[in-house]
């Protein structure tokens, strides 16, 4: 069986009045997607690895046609493994999820209904007060939650491991090999095997005497300092920054993020990108470095004609060697009244032009010899053809013979290139507009009361920094084909933060900021997406060097629109380049079409030129490949100094080197002549030149 990694996708709908009205009151989505993030670790079903994908997310008011429709959309066109519902369960008279659900399924869900009650009546008896329904509809399992996100999260989590099993049923496995092994085996594949397992199987006169924790209790609050733990194997609560106006005293004294690889940092990525949409776009010079959103068939034929590959004379063939009147010119202009040729004559034509009607093949003009000229001598009157045993359509292209309309030309994905052929072919195919995927704007802010624009007259003051990384980021961009929007420097308060974001958000499409990912009181781009903006942060620090503070986050979508992307990237310039390139980068490309391992930078084997030393993390060190009698050199840039800017100057690649607990510390540097991987980030140059 494949090792390849198999995606649930599941659809997160939130039903209230009062989210629909106003979107910045919901906290919903945001807890459930932190849920099953957390629910993604070594999923198995019969033997095969799964792992969850959020792709919908979105909002409707308590309306039970609104809600039917989304659901409609989500099962049976969009084919979604898992719906998750949540608001409208209660006994309100605007309360309707439950029977909007029910009118849908085609098989009831009883056990997961019970489950999650089971499991929410271990926490309070107001859990009756709850209407919860289940089932599966086409190939999609839909559950309601309660309208909380923590009633919602404490339901959500009761059953979350069993549905993985539960959907992969419904899409149609067999469920006979499915169950083989029985319930021990189901319940090792969900990770059920620990204490929770033991305890559903004591007898009713057993009892646990651990005590349950609750948000309300035992677990530190969202700006406390620390996160506690229960003893009893429950998982601390998701990360959260600080409070934007806590005491300095009360702050993290340590990052709350778990330290990721690069590896998860990609997937993390990779899953969360919201899909752009496609536009069409005309056939020329504009469409370079566009992906096509459809497969292309040619509309004409090429050629559409008979046409001669040759210059020489049109003639029929079974004439064979001798001399003939030049009865006609034919050249590769339009026409459509060329006199038919007969047997016994030849006309004269060049290169590309129709095929003369009665012609069945051209002679070369270097096999002909001319016998008779007008007398003007400026054109031939008769020719002699040396060339005999002519083959029919001999030096001819038959129509389609390049191209048949119909034909498919290009695939869908594949990407328009500046070197020509794809615009080329689709110009001579007839096709005058593409549906293309379109390309993210980008929108680039720096933080920090210190830092000061590049080209600001006068000295620096005690403190200031000039702005290097807003410039070399937007010039990477456009180098890319990228559209970058400047939005300038946002001062180290929040309210100036969260007005800069308003601002900037609906005009771009994915936004980078620099500075204020770490963990300083004046560090407020986590808290601000987080709190402001209910967005889920997905990943604050990476095992790596440079970047460490790298942060990936997503703010929810507003109605039917996309959500947004944000990458916080280290405010130190060589950190925030090289994450531009290793994270940035590759989110662009997905967003633009690109699929799979198109989305990152090419790699390379390169031969070190000197000894380099190896940190205690992985490091990506910039480095200058050429190359050098058919190998590639790689020389350091220098001192790899986080903040020293001049570590990219002429870099066009950065080195993978392991963290020292990859290698043993007895292995402190990788010795010349070594060959190690490379990402390769700007053009190859020969040795010397």
């Amino acid at each position: 069986m494949s090792s390849a990694v198999k995606e649930l996708t599941v659809g997160i709908l939130v039903v209230s009045d009062t989210a629909a009205a106003d979107h910045a009151t919901d906290r919903a989505i945001d807890t459930l997607t932190a849920v099953i993030a957390e629910a993604n670790a070594a999923i198995t079903v019969q033997g095969a690895s799964y792992e969850w994908l959020v792709e919908e997310r979105r909002i409707v008011p308590d309306d039970k046609l609104r809600i039917q429709d989304k659901l409609r959309d989500w099962c049976d066109s969009k084919r979604l493994s898992l719906v998750v519902t949540t608001g409208g369960t209660g006994f309100g008279p605007r309360d309707v999820t439950p029977e909007a659900v029910s009118e849908l399924l085609e098989k009831p869900a009883t056990g997961l209904v019970h489950g999650m009650l089971a499991a929410s009546l271990k926490i309070t008896p107001f859990a009756v007060m709850s209407r919860p329904v289940a089932g599966v509809r086409k190939e999609t399992v839909i559950i309601t939650l309660p309208g909380s996100p923590k009633g919602a999260k404490e339901n959500l989590e009761a059953i979350i491991k069993l549905l993985p099993h539960a959907c992969v049923q419904a899409a149609g496995s067999d469920s006979r090999s499915l169950h083989s092994g029985g319930t021990i085996k189901l319940e090792q594949e969900a990770g059920l095997t620990g204490d929770a397992v033991a305890s559903a199987r004591r007898s009713p006169g057993q009892h646990d005497h651990h005590s349950h924790l609750h948000e309300s209790g035992g677990i530190a609050s969202d700006n406390a300092g620390s996160v506690g733990h229960s003893h009893c194997g429950h998982h601390a609560p998701k990360p959260r920054s600080n409070e934007l106006s806590g005491d300095v005293t009360r702050r993290h004294r340590s990052s709350p993020y778990p330290m990721i690889s690069v590896a998860e940092a990609h997937k993390l990525v990779a899953a969360n990108l919201p899909i752009l949409g496609t536009t069409k776009r005309k056939v020329d010079s504009s469409l370079v470095g566009y992906i096509l959103a459809e497969d292309i068939v040619a509309v004409e034929s090429v050629p559409a004609f008979r046409a001669s590959i040759v210059d020489g004379y049109a003639v029929v063939h079974t004439d064979g060697a001798g001399v003939y009147p030049v009865t006609a010119v034919a050249h590769a202009t339009s026409t459509s009244d060329a006199a038919p040729l007969a047997a016994g004559q030849i006309a004269r034509i060049t290169t590309g032009a129709p095929l003369p009607p009665g012609a069945t093949a051209v002679v070369m003009v270097e096999d002909t010899r001319i016998v008779e000229k007008t007398e003007d001598e400026k054109e031939e009157l008769r020719v002699e053809i040396l060339a005999s045993g002519l083959e029919d359509m001999e030096n001819v292209r038959e129509v389609g013979s390049d191209v048949r309309a119909g034909q498919l030309v290009l695939q869908k994905g594949a990407q328009i290139t500046g070197v020509g052929g794809e615009i080329g072919l689709l110009a001579s195919v007839g096709v005058q507009e593409v549906a293309v995927y379109h390309r993210p704007v980008v929108g680039v802010l720096s933080t920090g009361d210190e830092v000061v624009d590049h080209d600001r007259p006068g000295e620096l003051k005690l403190g200031e920094v000039r702005d290097s990384n807003r410039p070399a980021l937007i010039a990477a961009i456009r180098s890319r084909g990228y559209e970058a929007v400047d939005l300038g420097i946002a001062r180290d308060k929040a309210e100036t933060l969260e007005e800069v974001l308003k601002g900037a958000l609906p005009k771009v499409d994915l936004l980078i900021t620099t500075g204020g990912v770490s963990m300083g009181e004046k560090d407020l781009l986590k808290p601000t997406i987080e709190r402001t903006f209910t967005g889920t942060i997905h990943f604050g620090r990476v095992a790596m060097k440079p970047g460490k503070p790298t942060t990936f986050a997503t703010i929810p979508a507003v109605d039917d629109g996309v959500g947004k992307p944000i990458f916080s990237l280290p405010g130190n310039p060589a950190s925030a380049t090289v994450t531009f390139h290793l994270f940035v980068l590759p989110a662009l490309r997905q967003l633009s079409g690109h699929i799979g391992s198109e989305r990152y930078l090419p790699t390379a084997l390169v031969t070190l030129d000197h000894d380099v030393p190896l940190d205690a993390r992985p490091e990506f060190h910039r480095a200058v490949v050429t190359i050098d009698k058919g190998t590639l050199q790689a020389r350091s840039t220098g001192g790899q100094r986080s903040s020293r800017i001049g570590s990219m100057e002429a870099a066009n690649a950065l080195l993978c080197l392991p963290g020292l607990t990859e290698v043993g510390d007895k292995r402190k540097r990788i010795p010349r002549g070594d060959k190690v991987a490379a990402l390769l980030i700007g053009e190859l140059t020969m040795s010397g030149v």
